[in-house]
């Protein structure tokens, strides 16, 4: 009786398995698998986008996950599409199972997207993802993204991240670093407040169920965007207000808001950098406070916008 009562309950601890994979991923075709999952590579010069220049935005396949903006791909003659910037934090780095190149894979989902050379010159940023077009989707400017990122910081993101993963539309977060002049940093590195990062969350989040301006204006309700040294208790630069902005949609955004906060007599100290690199913190730093049971001790929500 209880083997079968064992097996039952791993069948069943299965099944849950299957239906939130089921909800989480689109379903992909056997080929897709193949390149996605297997880690394959598609024939050169047979990909959709390899010689496709629409503005835009490519996704990843499997998640929906935004990786790269059209404005970042470039003709290499290589066979397969080129780009020499991602959006930030949507990579994942590995070596490579040869043990010579470098594994490019969606950082959401781990689905593998190709491999990305350096010092090939093909352009200024010397960069050179080579993505299979099999691993990606394309969204035209103009039609609504399934998910969008965005970056903000605000004081320490363990209290950052326990709010934003609380709003409806939200579907995952990370907190790490942005905003520095150093390449992975550490906590300990950015603690000491000289690597001009900044403590941040990203935000991954469905459109239709969020706006940005939504998010943004909860970013301003569960902080004081008036500290110019830090938060709270917290000071140093790595503690600073910023909202990083991925395109020209957000950062309009932010301004608008920050606008409507002047009318509103506050003196704004929160500043707006474009995303460049994001850098993912140490294990036991996300979900921080759903980990301990605690509560944050500075990032209290305060209602300011009524509509």
């Amino acid at each position: 009786m209880k083997s079968v009562i064992i097996f039952i309950m791993i069948l069943s601890i299965f099944t849950i398995i299957e239906g939130e994979d089921s909800l989480q991923y689109n379903k992909l075709t056997e080929e897709e698998k193949r390149v996605i999952i297997d880690k394959g590579t598609e024939p050169s010069f047979s990909g959709e986008y390899s010689d496709h220049y629409e503005e835009g935005t490519y996704i990843c396949k499997r998640c929906n996950t935004p990786l790269y903006f059209s404005t970042d791909k470039f003709k290499s003659g290589c066979g397969w599409p080129s780009f020499d910037d991602e959006i930030p934090g949507s990579i994942e780095r590995k070596t490579d199972a040869d043990g010579r190149r470098t594994e490019i894979l969606c950082a959401n989902c781990g689905a593998h997207l190709g491999h990305v050379f350096t010092g090939e010159g093909y352009t200024d940023k010397n960069v050179r993802h080579c993505v299979n077009s099999i691993s990606m989707e394309f969204i035209p400017d103009g039609e609504p993204l399934p998910l969008q990122k965005a970056f903000f910081a605000a004081g320490c993101f363990w209290g950052v991240e326990h709010h934003f993963k609380q709003a409806d539309g939200v579907v995952k977060t990370e907190v790490g670093y942005a905003g520095g002049h150093t390449d992975n940093p550490s906590y300990e590195e950015v603690s000491t407040g000289n690597t001009g990062h900044k403590e941040t969350i990203e935000v991954l989040y469905k459109p239709d169920e969020i706006s940005y301006e939504e998010l943004v204006k909860l970013f301003f309700e569960i902080h004081d965007f008036t500290q110019t040294d830090g938060q709270g208790p917290d000071i140093g630069e790595q503690y600073l207000s910023y909202i990083f902005y991925i395109n020209d949609e957000q950062k309009e955004a932010a301004e608008d808001i920050i606008d409507r906060l002047e009318e509103m007599n506050y003196e704004i100290a929160t500043d707006l950098e474009k995303a460049e690199d994001f850098w993912e913190a140490e294990d036991y730093h996300q979900d921080y406070y759903e980990k301990t049971g605690k509560q944050p001790y500075c990032h209290i929500r305060k209602k300011i916008f009524e509509d």
